[in-house]
């Protein structure tokens, strides 16, 4: 067994048209987030949980803000692409828990719908929570989202 950390932030877009992504689940009515690709600090949490278990770098080294073939691209691809690297390291997700750190939106709603998405991406279940940080720093001060995320793995036989 191996386990993986990984976290994110994220502040919020200047850009009205931006849609906000978390853990594969579109947000309506919600400000987007700044970033490269769909910005979706969930899910870019759990791919850099993933990456740090089985020692294969982070979420920078595999897809570059720098690197025009992920300008906008949707975190799924993203994480499909984390599982066929795990995959041909030798490795399967065992367990997988994610923390989404807002003030707003209220994600109460949203989290059983993200759950399945991640669980089914990943291929076991992927918990998720939220919660704030009442009202301190920036993401306090609803400058932006952040997330945590801590995976085990298991090495294939």
């Amino acid at each position: 067994m191996r386990i993986g950390q990984g976290i994110d932030v994220h502040r919020f877009s200047s850009d009205p048209s931006r849609e906000l992504w978390l853990g594969l689940v579109h947000i309506p009515d919600a400000r987007g987030l700044e970033g490269h690709s769909d910005a979706d600090v969930a899910t870019h949490a759990l791919i850099d949980a993933l990456l740090g278990a089985a020692n294969l770098g982070d979420i920078g080294h595999h897809f570059p803000s720098t690197d025009a073939r992920y300008a906008g691209v949707k975190s799924s691809v993203m994480l499909g692409a984390t599982n066929e690297l795990l995959a041909k390291a030798g490795y399967r997700v065992t367990s997988a828990d994610l923390t989404i750190i807002a003030e707003q939106p209220k994600l109460a709603w949203f989290i059983p719908t993200m759950s399945e998405r991640l669980s089914s991406a990943v291929g076991t279940t992927v918990s998720v929570k939220a919660t704030t940080v009442e009202g301190l720093g920036a993401l306090g001060r609803g400058e932006g989202i952040g997330a945590n995320a801590v995976v085990l793995i298991e090495e294939l036989s």
